[in-house]
């Protein structure tokens, strides 16, 4: 664990750029390099966004590299599976919400997430709205600017401390309207933040987004984060989280995503299971590849 740990670095103090920003972009890009009948997802953008130093490394020492790859499989079975069926979903999620109504699309811990760039449908017709630490976002910013040429009229980059600076103050300011129906993705984050943060979000969200607003998210069971879960899979994550300065702090209740999200002002909640991403997008040559059970996405609206 130690040695995974020090391949991928960790984060010296919170306001650091996030690691896990690069490690799912790598992710992201790995997958995008298959042949596109064989690929769960696809983000053309995703390698702009890793160090070069270590893409180098891997082309000099590609032995090395699927050795690595191994123990990491090893070391987390299914995950990258799921994480590859996130992205998948969350792509599909937004594509099909912007072009069925939404008119504001709000990206919280945006980190290196690409689909402001390459959604059909997204530029010209729909504000986006980036928010992420500012030492995160920076980084982006400059990596957008170089892809691009300039930052995209559509986009606006709100920099906050999801911990610490106001969600209402840093939208308002870049724009956002309360009124609207507005999409809010959080895609890897809340298994990150406090109990109270994620409260606050939420709150945030129910209090001041128009009627039919739809939250998308991705979380763990509280099993995972308390540690009541033994399995090798939840120890390990547990372990590496910590280690590498990203420590995993909040899960929904098992078994309660309905009651949690009613309780704080939502309705219509939707939980997508691992059964369900499988049936989704592993099948021919996909079928075999692995999956957990720990990560669950859900959907829920603003009445």
């Amino acid at each position: 664990m130690e040695e995974i740990v020090q391949e991928f670095g960790t984060r010296e103090k919170e306001s650091d750029p996030s690691r896990t920003a690069e490690l799912i972009a790598m992710r992201r890009a790995t997958e995008s390099m298959r042949p596109e009948g064989e690929r769960i997802c696809y983000d053309p953008y995703a390698v702009r966004f890793i160090n070069p130093a270590f893409l180098r490394a891997i082309h000099e020492n590609p032995e090395a590299a699927r050795a690595k790859a191994a123990e990491v499989a090893r070391t987390f079975p299914g995950l990258a599976g799921s994480i590859l069926a996130r992205v998948r979903f969350f792509d599909d999620f937004v594509a099909n919400a912007a072009a069925t109504g939404i008119r504001q699309l709000v990206i919280l811990g945006a980190g290196y997430d690409t689909r402001a760039y390459r959604t059909p449908g997204l530029e010209g017709n729909i504000q986006v709205f980036e928010v992420d630490h500012p030492l995160t976002q920076q980084p982006k910013k400059e990596k957008i600017r170089e892809i691009f040429g300039s930052l995209p009229a559509h986009v606006a980059y709100v920099p906050a401390d999801l911990g610490r600076d106001s969600l209402t103050d840093g939208l308002a300011k870049a724009g956002y309207d309360r009124t609207e129906k507005t999409l809010y993705i959080l895609e890897g984050l809340v298994m990150y933040l406090p109990p109270a943060v994620v409260d606050g979000i939420l709150s945030f969200i129910a209090e001041n987004s128009g009627t039919g607003s739809i939250i998308l998210f991705d979380y763990y069971p509280l099993s995972l984060v308390n540690g009541m879960d033994q399995r090798e899979i939840a120890r390990n994550l547990r372990e590496f989280s910590a280690r590498a300065g990203e420590p995993v702090r909040f899960g929904v209740p098992d078994n309660e995503i309905s009651p949690f999200l009613e309780g704080r002002g939502f309705c219509n909640t939707r939980n997508i299971c691992e059964a369900e991403y499988r049936a989704l997008y592993f099948h021919g040559s996909n079928a075999g590849r692995a999956t957990t059970d720990l990560i669950t996405f859900a959907i829920a609206e603003v009445p």
